[in-house]
This record gives C-alpha cells, structure tokens and sequence, in this order.
C-alpha cells in the first residue's frame, strides 16, 4: 500500500469509530469496502478482525445491564458465530470479484430496504422466533464479505431497542462473530502475521474517535445521522460495483 491508501484507511477507521461510539454499529461499512478497493476482500475482512472484538467486548460489557432480552442476545450472538464460521470457508474459496460484487449488492440492497421501509418494525416475539436465522444469515455475511450490516442493523433496528438495549445487544454478536473468525481465519491461511500487524494499528483510531461518537451519538437525532450513514455507503457501494465489474 502506499501513503495515501494509509492515509485513506486510517481516516475510514476513524470514522468508523465515530459511527461506532454514536450508534453502536458501523465501523466496518466504511473500513471494509475501502480496505477492498485498495487490497482485496480477504485483506479487508482480516485486518477487521480485532477492531471489531476489541472495541465490541468494551461496549458489550459497558451495556451488560441495560439488556432487556439476554436470552434473545444470547441467541442472536450465537447463531452469528455459527454464521461467521460458515461465511469464513466462503471467504477462503470464493473469487475475489465475485465478493467485491457481493458486497456492492448486499449493500445497495440494505440501502433501499433502509430508504423505502424506514418505519418497518418487528414485535420481540417475532425477534425471538427470528433470532436464530437472522443471526446465522448475518454472521455469514460478516464471515464472507466483512459486512453483517444489511442483516443485523436491520434486524434489531426493526425491533426498535432502546439505544443503550441496542448497543449491548449489537455488540455481544460483534464478539461472538469475532471469536470465531479469528481462528477460521488463520486456520484457513486468510489471516497472516501482516494482517493480524496492520489489524492491531487499526485499533489506534478507531478507538481514539469512539468518544467522539459517544458525544455526538447523545446529541445528534439518530435519523439525521442515518441519512449520512446511507448516503456513504451508497457511494462506498457504487465503487464496489464498479470494482467488481471492470
């Protein structure tokens, strides 16, 4: 890589921090596509793998007692890891192109589902029976393609949780998925002492901006910062396509 793909991935990072510390969720819809662009998607989705545990086991633990369904946490966490295992073995033998076009989809897709069903809600004895093959469905997307977003956000987005409910739930499956992929990943040969290097950097922002999240996360209406959110990744999305395609 040079400088200013350094430049531009840190900068993607520190973002990510901000979306994370703010919504509890993020990070990885702007680090990875670009991380992709400038590598490829295995690159991508191995350096993503401690700044996703890290910051995760932080939260989940700072939220541990706002969960108002640990059992349905607990379900939603577990069949992530069971997804991210299966999403792993995809990620060793699938094209490049093929994942950098899978990504680009899954994230036009999340994106008018967002803008055209944006008051869909779900009721937590829905959630509950769902929980099991949402988690699955979303932890193979986080497995393959670094992104469980389109599933996970819009899962439990639909369940309408309260922030602090939310953010304890969103990030104990981070940490499931994270667990298991880091393990698949160096069983499979995706995650080498350079990735697991430049994984261990990346925390460096992502950390330092999480605060600032914080902050603007109690301060900002959440909608406003969901247009922002989709606005990014629809032109993250656009240069996926493009990428996979020529």
């Amino acid at each position: 890589m040079d400088i200013s793909d350094i430049i531009l991935i840190v900068l993607a990072f520190a973002a990510g921090g901000v979306l994370k510390g703010a919504v509890g969720a993020g990070a990885p819809l702007l680090a990875v596509p670009l991380m992709a662009l400038t590598r490829d998607m295995q690159f991508a989705v191995a350096v993503f793998v401690l700044p996703n545990i890290v910051p995760n086991v932080i939260q989940a633990w700072a939220y541990r007692r706002q969960l108002s369904a640990p059992r349905f946490a607990a379900t939603f966490a577990i069949a992530g890891g069971v997804g991210a295992g299966l999403g792993t073995i995809a990620l060793a033998g699938w094209k490049p192109d093929l994942l950098l076009l899978t990504v680009g989809f899954v994230m036009v897709a999340y994106i008018l589902f967002r803008a055209f069903k944006p008051g869909w809600t779900l009721r937590m004895n829905t959630g509950r029976l769902l929980a099991a093959p949402a988690g699955i469905l979303a932890g193979a997307l986080q497995g393959a393609t670094g992104l469980s977003a389109p599933v996970s956000l819009t899962f439990l987005g639909a369940l309408r949780l309260e922030r602090e409910d939310f953010m304890g739930t969103v990030s104990l499956f981070f940490v499931a998925l994270g667990v298991v992929q880091l393990p698949a990943q160096m069983a499979f040969g995706i995650m080498t002492p350079e990735r697991f290097l430049y994984s261990g950097l990346a925390l460096i922002p992502l950390l330092l901006s999480m605060p600032l999240g914080s902050w603007i996360g109690a301060r900002m209406p959440r909608q406003a910062f969901e247009w922002v959110i989709l606005f990014i990744l629809f032109v993250l999305a656009v240069r996926l396509i493009y990428g996979g395609l020529f």
